[in-house]
């Protein structure tokens, strides 16, 4: 895709950080967005500025762990604007703490957002995209976790590494449609992802308060804006990965040099 001008995208998690980031750069360059938010004031707002702007923009109440109400986005997508050209599944969510501490109620909630979000997101949208034979792209966000391992992060780690793994093969599947994948791997961005707790679901909730900070993470904290124009450029090429930061080219490099070595290894 080289424009998104009259071009409709969805974007989950628009309501806030990346998400809405990238909802607001979209309609800049003329596209016409659906904002989804488990937020619906949220998703409204994000929605009403892009509208007030100039631009044409619906916000829908969405939680992503819930194919009904993707696919009831879905429904209202197209009945708003009869096509999709983007799918940016972004929603995401996070839990601190060592895998020994975590609860299956943390298994549900992260799992249920981060990989199950993107699996209904493909569920709901990509049929309708490949039957509409139009140019298109499908943006996932997963992280650094999704490629580097860090303590304390384990739940967090497994559903990104799964939405790297689904990218990757989802972008050789997709080839003969037309339809491009990119899937975004950041560091630190100025999001609200450390207090993504006040959208966990009541019965997804654990007895206990959890005891584990945040884990610090290593680089610059960017601002969404910055990552939004690097996911819309890599739409435009084509690329598959966005990867952020470039403090995380040396955790990548010792990891594939373990690799390697583990085939040495394996050699002798």
């Amino acid at each position: 895709m080289d424009s998104f001008d009259g071009r409709v995208a969805v974007v989950t998690g628009g309501g806030s950080g990346i998400g809405r980031a990238l909802v607001e750069a979209m309609a800049r360059q003329g596209a016409k967005v659906v904002v989804a938010d488990i937020d619906e004031r949220a998703a409204n707002e994000v929605a009403a500025g892009v509208t007030a702007g100039g631009g044409r923009a619906v916000g829908v109440a969405t939680d992503v762990s819930d194919l009904k109400q993707v696919e009831a986005l879905a429904e209202r997508a197209y009945a708003a604007f009869g096509a999709v050209h983007v799918l940016c599944n972004n929603a995401g969510v996070s839990v601190w703490g060592g895998l020994e501490a975590m609860t299956h109620r943390d298994w549900q909630w992260v799992l249920g957002v981060n990989l199950w979000g993107v699996i209904h997101g493909l569920e709901a949208f990509l049929p309708r995209m490949i039957a509409g034979r139009e140019p298109g792209h499908i943006v996932n966000t997963a992280s650094m976790a999704g490629l580097i391992a860090t303590q304390g992060l384990g739940v967090y780690n497994t559903s990104k590494y799964a939405v790297v793994g689904l990218s990757e093969t989802l972008a050789k599947d997709l080839r003969p449609y037309n339809i491009g994948v990119t899937v975004l791997c950041p560091m630190g961005v100025a999001t609200r992802i450390r207090q993504s707790a006040r959208n966990r679901p009541e019965h997804l909730k654990n007895d206990r308060e959890p005891v584990s900070e945040p884990v610090q993470l290593i680089g610059r904290t960017l601002v969404p804006d910055a990552v939004a124009g690097m996911v819309l450029a890599a739409i435009r090429a084509n690329r598959l990965y966005v990867i952020t930061h470039e403090e995380g080219l040396e955790p990548l490099r010792r990891r594939f040099e373990r690799l390697e070595r583990a085939v040495s290894d394996a050699r002798s």
